[in-house]
């Protein structure tokens, strides 16, 4: 997952997705053979919003854990403020554009993309772990470490 930030309107893209995972997110994807974590974030960036970015900060990682099949899943974060190309409006996926940081930080959705925001912004956490039930990790607080 990536959190491409214009450093002069203190926004971020989002995608409004349709698909899986519903709702708003930042870009991101599924590693490909052969393809290290970077190198899949910036095709991912690429792939969902046009834009090609660099120089990426790793920032951490959110790990779940399924609390009824043992099955783990974790999503490798990075941001960026460099980039270059014309956002496009949006894919298959969903709608693609900016949102004022301020703004994600306050959004109240089954997604959680605000509650990620604290390993993208704060240097002092690298890592936020969830647990979830079945498909749903409503009613699971996310602890930041």
């Amino acid at each position: 997952m990536i959190m491409i930030i214009d450093k002069d309107t203190n926004k971020a893209v989002v995608i409004n997705r349709k698909l899986s995972w519903k709702g708003l997110s930042f870009p991101g994807g599924h590693v490909e053979d052969n393809e290290s974590f970077y190198e899949s974030a910036v095709r991912e960036a690429k792939e969902e919003t046009g834009l090609t970015v660099r120089n990426l900060k790793f920032c951490g990682v959110i790990h779940w854990h399924n609390i009824d099949n043992g099955k783990k899943y974790m999503v490798y974060l990075y941001k960026t403020t460099e980039y270059e190309g014309k956002l496009i409006s949006g894919t298959e996926e969903g709608d693609v554009f900016f949102m004022d940081i301020d703004d994600i930080k306050n959004i109240k959705e089954d997604n959680r993309v605000a509650e990620y925001l604290p390993v993208f912004l704060d240097d002092n956490i690298s890592e936020a772990f969830g647990k979830y039930s079945g498909e749903d990790d409503i009613g699971f607080p996310i602890v930041y470490y």
